[in-house]
């Protein structure tokens, strides 16, 4: 039987009616933020299943935009999010779309940078206020944004796994889960390492510098 922590029961602290759709919401919103970065000038909220469905009515619209700004599921300004984003210059979309065989509370979120590149991030609210995030552009990927998380785009060539871990057990980082993803044999790979540690940039750095890594970046728990 699951042993379940007063969270489980009583939810997360959070202004709204639903830990699925708003305190969930506000964290999509704002680990895709931390993946994105801040330097966006407008935003798309692709809405899936339910989310599409009841978004006004559950304030999922105004939590996600909360999350994007930075702000927490228990942040009373979460309420006035769309007019923060209006008064910052930033535009937002809602658009209700089927993302296919997804969780029914998924949202890809697109955001258009300032230097006119897009970074797109998928995820979902699995109840609790609990999220997952499924995919970074046309990467797949598994994370909760829970623990710090680090993401290596690569290829995908002999040891080249050893060769990242090693250089976190150099700097005693301790890993807690890691997924590898790649497109075939000697093609591109995904590495996302979910780490009890938090990754210094001086690591990402020495990651990024490596032979055969392509990209490196690191995300704060939210």
């Amino acid at each position: 039987m699951k042993n379940y922590s007063v969270f489980d029961i009583l939810g997360p602290v959070m202004i709204g009616p639903s830990s699925s759709h708003t305190a969930g919401a506000a964290r999509l919103g704002k680990v895709a933020m931390s993946i994105a970065g801040k330097d966006f000038t407008s935003v798309t909220f692709y809405l899936h299943g339910s989310f599409a469905k009841t978004y006004r009515g559950h304030g999922t619209d105004r939590a996600l935009v909360a999350g994007i700004l930075g702000l927490n599921a228990d942040d009373s300004r979460l309420r006035n999010s769309i007019e923060m984003a209006s008064q910052r210059n930033i535009k937002i979309n809602f658009v209700e779309t089927d993302l296919g065989d997804e969780h029914p509370n998924t949202v890809k979120i697109v955001f258009k940078k300032k230097d006119g590149t897009e970074v797109e991030v998928t995820g979902s609210s699995i109840g609790g206020g609990n999220i997952i995030i499924t995919k970074i552009n046309e990467d797949n990927v598994e994370f909760t944004g829970t623990l710090p998380t680090l993401i290596v785009k690569h290829v995908d060539t002999k040891g080249m796994v050893s060769k990242i871990t090693s250089e976190l057990a150099k700097n005693e980082i301790n890993i807690a889960t890691m997924k590898v993803n790649r497109k075939g044999k000697g093609k591109e790979a995904l590495t996302v390492i979910e780490c009890d540690n938090v990754i210094s940039s001086e690591v990402v750095e020495k990651l990024s510098k490596l032979e055969q890594v392509l990209s490196a970046r690191f995300i704060n728990p939210v």
